[in-house]
């Protein structure tokens, strides 16, 4: 099968024909239809992360944002058929840990992210082995598009857990996105969709009109102002109920915490890059004033889907309303590339292999 293989750091993948997988006897082999093209997959072929432990090494198929259709499964999975349409989270759970048995998957005991380590190929391949199929594979609802669904593999149900399930937000609750990529741009969408009124902030125009297309009442172009942060405040009356870091940089993780009121809630979603290595100085003493909360969010566990789908089935939701364009796997380099000045715009999505 055709995949497209890291051989370097920083250099174009390597489009190669490579084994398809066998399932494993609790797994499943996923024909891809799409994969989104994530900011995480541009932290991996940059070679980030290796303070987390997860930094891909030369071999590794990337590719976190999968959507398609089971074609084989293995002896012991008992509730995947062959021909049903899935997606699949990036943070694979093993389905058996106390945190799986409880309904946090994504946080799971021996978590394997997806395209990041050699034990999980990823995605941007003809086809996609899955581990722990029962537990990690959500069958999506009929007549869906599976284009429409990658993002579900990341940044849409990261921003989806990040604000219906870690954070408490109320109805007419200003809330403040610091940077508006895919997970941002989601985020602004699903804030809107929870009674939320959104605050875009980023650095370029093009992105803040589409937030506003996607629901926000308000933006701020960071380039355009002395301190975001205050910005934000004066638009929200002295703050924001939430905000949220969904880019992973010290500038947006501090200006988050900073916009908000008393008893904010700062988000943070985005991880971070070689400059900060997962260390961001903060200011502590206003958030020991002003009783701020900061909350960490990963992924979302699988169990929670149907939420997203009774959403997305009522018309509140639409995902592929962040889904900026689609092209073909030899393009994926090309799009990473665009990556390193923020060009790309909500989740362009592999649909052809």
């Amino acid at each position: 099968m055709r995949a497209a293989v890291l051989e370097e750091h920083g250099e174009p993948l390597d489009i190669q024909n490579v084994d398809a997988p066998d399932p494993e006897p609790t797994g499943a082999v996923i024909e891809m239809e799409a994969c989104g093209i994530c900011r995480s997959d541009w932290h991996g072929w940059q070679g980030d992360w290796d303070w987390l432990g997860i930094r891909p090494q030369e071999g590794q198929i990337l590719g976190h944002e999968p959507a398609g259709t089971v074609v084989a499964v293995g002896d012991e999975v008992e509730n995947l058929q062959e021909g049903q349409q899935v997606t699949v989270p990036f943070n694979l759970g093993d389905g058996t840990c106390k945190q799986c048995r409880t309904g946090h998957g994504n946080t799971c005991e021996n978590i394997r992210p997806l395209g990041f380590v050699e034990s999980v190929p990823g995605a941007f391949a003809e086809q996609l082995h899955v581990p722990a199929a029962d537990h990690n594979a959500v069958v999506l609802p009929d007549g869906v598009s599976s284009v429409d669904m990658a993002g579900l593999g990341c940044r849409f149900m990261t921003s989806f857990h990040a604000l219906a399930h870690r954070a408490d937000l109320g109805g007419g609750d200003w809330v403040a996105v610091h940077g508006c990529g895919g997970v941002g741009l989601s985020a602004v969408h699903i804030a809107s969709a929870l009674g939320g009124n959104v605050i875009a902030v980023d650095l370029q125009d093009e992105k803040l009109e589409k937030a506003k297309e996607l629901g926000a009442s308000a933006t701020v172009n960071a380039s355009d102002v002395e301190n975001p942060a205050n910005e934000v405040k004066a638009i929200a009356d002295g703050g924001a109920a939430v905000s949220m870091d969904a880019l992973g940089i010290e500038t947006t993780c501090r200006n988050s915490v900073l916009s908000l009121g008393t008893r904010g809630q700062h988000v943070q979603v985005g991880l971070s890059t070689q400059d900060e290595q997962g260390m961001v100085s903060l200011p502590t003493d206003a958030m020991v004033m002003g009783e701020i909360k900061f909350i960490g969010s990963l992924g979302m566990a699988p169990t929670n889907y149907d939420e997203i789908f009774r959403m997305v089935a009522d018309g509140t939701l639409d995902p592929s309303a962040v889904v900026s364009e689609t092209v073909p796997l030899d393009d994926v380099s090309e799009k990473l590339a665009a990556m390193d000045d923020f060009e790309t715009m909500g989740i362009p999505v592999i649909d052809s292999f």
